[in-house]
């Protein structure tokens, strides 16, 4: 078709109100925007043709949905942050000629770029970068793309001496278009989409945060390039309240909580296996008897299952498949037992989960209907094969315990199963301080066991489950277990954060793998339907969200240290016991303080400890046969007598599910 019959060749635009408008086949999404209002062309960042985030430059071909994002629109502040990745690799380039550039993906908050230079970078050279950053955005450079032949693209790089981009071209599927892009006089290779010019990024709402190490692609043996990372908001406004939340997430760290509390730690000889210190494990067995006690009146028996299991079981459940790699294996030489086992060598696991076990319990008589829903708990103690790499403190760990259990019932109890864990499951996280959360149907992932049909059942199950509860959730299509769809729950803590705990899957097919069966109502062998769902979660990883949601102030039934008993004078030595005593019987836990110090020290120091109470005691105290009592966080202190002060922090004290009235 020659040009003018394209030119004549008329297209429909459909605009998100419903209106169309009529053009030449070839106008591009920025001609259309300047077409529907001048102000509309200016604030035009990138359009969405028929649902796809694209450039501005983008030509209509045929009839077309169309939408103009302006910085108004949520996919504006990613475009903001991937621009922003150019403009960074583009400023170090023109400020070190000799780098060589790699990638530079957008990442939550911000972007990052991974670049090759002999000398390392330092946060020193952040001014610098910056500074070059917003000469570009205030040069207002227009960005332009063009789709190139491969061979041209491959020829381009090797010219300009930038090898990993030849790298990254040749690992292109051949199906798919070359892009490079041009920021000005600068070029990258991209998927895009980007915005119209350098300028539509804010100057004032970006900052470097730091620069790190990372292998190219990475594999550890590839060549180690320099990262620096970088955050990007719409205003300087919201860069400042992110970099506020920083500060205070640091504060709230709970490593360093954990150091300076005497909680935990770990060291090198036993990766992402947790060390716990007595008053770390207070409080994690202050949570695990509470956990106990409402899973025991919620219906739940609580068992135990071996933590080395053979290869046999994983093999027949799917996990060696699906989950090898993150396994720890072990192999015993058994020819040591006799002749029957002669040269013979038993491959066995750590157990990663305590599902196929807890199905070998079920399996150990024959169930009926009447038996079910039976719902199966365990503090089971797994290990996974993690990353030296993705460790974080508590957060991810190798070494770990699940507040897991298992509830097999049939197809009809699963609606009825689920509104009865959503209920616990609410309760729990309001007693932790978690009012509120998010929910969230994990569907069917690309890698997983079963058939569609199986899926197709376990999936309107769970949905239709949910549903009766409430319509209040997001579907994530293909996050779902590898055995099945399930649902997650989402807490979000004290700064803003969200963090996926909770757990509700629905599993038709490890039933059927291990074989487990019940007899119903007719007498027929029927498989019951698996529940596997967890609340916490990781004690270990839910613990370190609790310490940075608390910022190391528990609530006085979970703190380690409840109560000081903290004397003014030696003369209320005497009488400090009898107070430490009092406490201690009505079931605090509690410590006394008679060192020769003054008690402004003793106050500043319990309280850096963040223990929650200390009781002041001096000869005025001992005289009347009263207590000073100062609470952690608030000024001044309150007289009381010992009696009222020992009922008030024994009821205080007693966890959420055992307070009366």
């Amino acid at each position: 078709m020659s040009e003018a019959a394209a030119d004549a060749r008329r297209i429909t635009v459909t605009l998100p109100d419903g209106a169309t408008r009529a053009y030449a086949a070839g106008t591009t999404a920025a001609e259309v925007a300047a077409d529907i209002a001048p102000s509309l062309g200016k604030a035009a960042f990138a359009a969405k043709i028929d649902g796809r985030l694209t450039d501005l430059s983008e030509k209509l071909e045929g009839d077309a949905a169309l939408a103009i994002v302006t910085g108004r629109d949520d996919e504006a502040l990613e475009l903001i942050r991937h621009d922003c990745a150019h403009i960074m690799a583009r400023a170090v380039q023109e400020l070190w000629p000799d780098v060589k550039v790699t990638i530079g993906p957008v990442v939550e908050h911000g972007w990052y770029y991974d670049f090759d230079r002999a000398e390392p970078f330092t946060e020193a050279d952040f001014d610098a970068i910056e500074a070059r950053m917003r000469q570009i955005i205030a040069a207002r450079d227009p960005v332009r793309t063009e789709v190139w032949p491969r061979e041209r693209a491959v020829a381009h790089y090797r010219a300009a001496g930038e090898p990993f981009k030849v790298e990254l071209i040749e690992a292109i599927p051949g199906d798919e278009p070359i892009r490079m892009y041009w920021h000005g006089p600068w070029q990258d290779l991209c998927r895009g989409p980007h915005l119209a010019h350098t300028g539509q990024v804010p100057p004032d709402a970006f900052k470097l945060m730091r620069v790190a190490g990372a292998y190219w692609r990475g594999d550890s043996r590839n060549r180690q390039l320099q990262r620096i990372y970088g955050v990007a908001f719409r205003s300087r406004k919201d860069l400042e309240a992110h970099l506020t939340m920083l500060e205070e997430a640091a504060r709230r760290d709970h490593r360093r909580l954990g150091r300076e509390m005497k909680l935990f730690h770990l060291q090198e000889e036993a990766p992402g296996m947790v060390f716990w210190h007595p008053q770390g494990w207070t409080i994690y067995r202050a949570l695990e008897d509470y956990m106990r006690r409402r899973l025991t009146a919620a219906g739940y028996k609580e068992i135990r299952t071996p933590q080395v299991v053979d290869r046999k079981l994983w093999e027949a459940s799917g996990h060696w498949d699906k989950y090898r790699e993150n396994m720890f294996i072990t192999e015993i030489d058994e020819s040591a037992e006799g002749a029957a086992h002669a040269n013979e060598k038993r491959v066995n696991a750590l157990k990663p989960m305590n599902c196929p076990c807890h199905v070998q319990i079920y399996n150990r008589d024959l169930k009926s209907y009447r038996d079910l829903p039976l719902r199966l708990a365990e503090f089971g103690s797994c290990h996974r094969y993690e990353s030296s790499g993705s460790m974080h403190g508590l957060m991810r760990v190798r070494g770990f315990t699940q507040d897991d259990a298992h509830i097999f019932c049939t197809e009809d109890q699963i609606e009825d199963e689920c509104a009865k864990f959503i209920a616990l499951l609410g309760s729990v996280y309001a007693d932790l301080g978690f009012p509120s959360f998010d929910i969230k149907l994990s569907t069917r992932p690309e890698q997983r066991v079963g058939s569609d049909e199986i899926w197709d059942k376990a999936e309107a199950a769970l949905e239709s489950a949910i549903r009766k509860i409430t319509n209040d959730y997001e579907v994530d299509p293909g996050e779902g277990a590898f055995y099945g769809p399930k649902l997650d729950f989402k807490l979000t803590d004290a700064i803003g954060r969200e963090w996926q705990c909770g757990t509700f899957q629905a599993d038709f097919n490890l039933p059927e793998r291990l074989d487990a069966e019940y007899v119903d109502a007719s007498g027929e062998k029927r498989r019951p339907v698996m529940m596997h769902r967890a609340i916490l979660g990781s004690f270990e990883r839910f613990l370190g969200i609790l310490i940075e949601n608390c910022a190391g102030r528990f609530p006085l039934w979970l703190a380690p240290t409840q109560a000081v008993v903290a004397t003014i004078v030696s003369d209320a030595d005497g009488y400090a016991a009898e107070v430490v005593s009092a406490l201690r019987a009505a079931g605090l836990r509690v410590e006394p303080d008679l060192r020769n110090e003054k008690i402004n020290y003793k106050v500043r120091e319990h309280s850096a400890a963040h223990v929650p109470a200390i009781l002041a005691l001096g000869r005025q105290e001992v005289e009347s046969r009263t207590v000073s009592l100062r609470r952690l966080g608030e000024q001044g202190q309150k007289a009381m007598p010992l009696g009222e002060a020992v009922s008030l922090l024994a009821a205080e004290a007693a966890p959420p599910d055992l307070r009366v009235g």
